[in-house]
Parts: structure tokens; C-alpha cells; sequence
């Protein structure tokens, strides 16, 4: 009888303690899941993040591409100009010593200098058309003041926005479409060279044509090209 009753309590021990454990490996087994449930939130996420870094970097690889393929391009287009020597081209803006095109102080036009524009009308037509944009025209001066006497221009701000406009002028009348070209004048800003000798005076003294986004502004189409931008006189 006696071993009866103790062989009762003894299964019932047991049959408690089965009943605490169960619990705790009920908790283990929901904090496990809680954890893998955690990581596999953080590794979708470090997935999707490096999707995402994978996918900008291709496209800034793209958006290279397109950029240098547009350089050459232009330098294909400007070939000839450019081994003659009266034309540069840096960082997809063409330049053009203002000697070349016009006197000292003067906003007419050399014949020398409207023979070259007339040059680069068909090449940089073809380059607009292909790409979609549209050409800025901008002019540059040195710092001197306008001699005095000179009463056609206020100051150099006003001789570079006429010379912007007289280029801009010639090439449209050798063809450029209106739609396709705009004028910008910078005078004395954004030189090139120091204006402490004759030398640098003569490279600052320029009309530089840079194509630009056809939805731009003369600000967006500025930064296009590298600088600020002047003053918008028009087409």
C-alpha cells in the first residue's frame, strides 16, 4: 500500500516537471524564431541596399558613357577646325580667340572670323540634331575698360553681350536654326589666363559656344559648361 502511494507521487513529480519545461522551451523556440526572424529582415535589407548602390553605379556608368561618347562625337564633328588651330575645344566648350573674329574693341565681324563660323554651321547642326540640344553662344573680355572714346559700348559687359549676338547672328544666317542657338554675355568673368600681360588679355578676349539641354535654362546651361551664368541676351 505503502509503496503504492509513493510510486503515485513519484509519476506525478515527474509529470510536473514535463509540465515546467514545456514552457521554457515554448519561449526558446519563440525568441529563436524572433531572432531569425530579425536577421532575415536585416539581410533582405542590406540586399536591397546594395540592389540599390548596384544599380546608381551603373547608371553613373551609363551617364559617363553617354558624356564621353558625346565628347568625341563633338571632336569628330570639329575635327577639321580644330587642326587648324583657330578653334579648342575643352570640356565640351568650343573656343574661339576673339581675334580671330573681331578688332579691339570692335563687335564686327572679321571676314576671317565669319568664314570660320560659316565652317562650323554644318558640323555642329548635325551634332545638335543628333543630340537634341541646343548651342550657347557666350561672350568674354579682358579687364581693361572701353577705351575711351568709344562711345558704341558702356563697358565690357555690353561689348561681350554684342559680340555673343553678332556670332549668334552669323550663325543663323549660315544656317543654324534659331530654335537650335542662344546668346550669353560674361564680360570681364570667368577668365582664362591672368590679365597682367598682353598675352593673357588676348585669351581672355573670346566667344566660346558650348551645347547645352534644350529644356535649360541660360543658369543650367551655364553650369553645363562650367560657369555661372552672365547675362542672357537671346537669339
Amino acid at each position: 500500500m505503502i509503496g503504492a502511494e509513493f510510486e503515485a507521487n513519484a509519476n506525478s513529480s515527474e509529470d510536473d516537471g514535463v509540465e515546467q519545461a514545456a514552457p521554457v522551451w515554448a519561449v526558446f523556440g519563440d525568441l529563436m524564431a524572433g531572432v531569425v526572424g530579425a536577421f532575415v529582415l536585416i539581410l533582405i535589407s542590406v540586399l536591397a541596399m546594395q540592389m540599390d548602390l548596384v544599380t546608381s553605379l551603373q547608371t553613373e556608368i551609363e551617364k559617363r558613357h553617354q558624356e564621353e561618347a558625346r565628347r568625341m562625337a563633338l571632336e569628330k564633328a570639329l575635327a577639321i577646325p580644330l587642326q587648324s588651330g583657330r578653334v579648342t575645344l575643352n570640356n565640351g566648350r568650343i573656343g574661339i580667340s576673339g581675334s580671330v573674329l573681331f578688332d579691339l574693341n570692335s563687335d564686327e565681324l572679321r571676314e576671317e572670323g565669319r568664314l570660320l563660323l560659316k565652317s562650323l554651321v554644318p558640323p555642329l547642326q548635325v551634332y545638335l540634331s543628333e543630340t537634341g540640344q541646343m548651342l550657347m553662344v557666350s561672350g568674354f573680355t579682358d579687364d581693361r575698360p572701353i577705351q575711351e572714346g568709344n562711345l558704341h559700348f558702356k563697358d565690357n559687359l555690353e561689348l561681350s553681350a554684342q559680340r555673343a549676338l553678332n556670332v549668334t547672328r552669323s550663325l543663323i544666317a549660315e544656317g543654324m536654326p534659331r530654335a537650335q542657338v542662344f546668346s550669353a554675355a560674361f564680360g570681364a568673368e570667368q577668365p582664362v589666363a591672368s590679365n597682367e600681360d598682353a598675352q593673357g588679355r588676348a585669351q581672355n578676349r573670346r566667344v566660346e559656344m558650348a551645347p547645352v539641354p534644350r529644356t535649360a535654362t541660360v543658369q543650367s546651361g551655364a553650369d553645363a559648361a562650367g560657369k555661372p551664368a552672365g547675362k542672357a541676351i537671346g537669339r
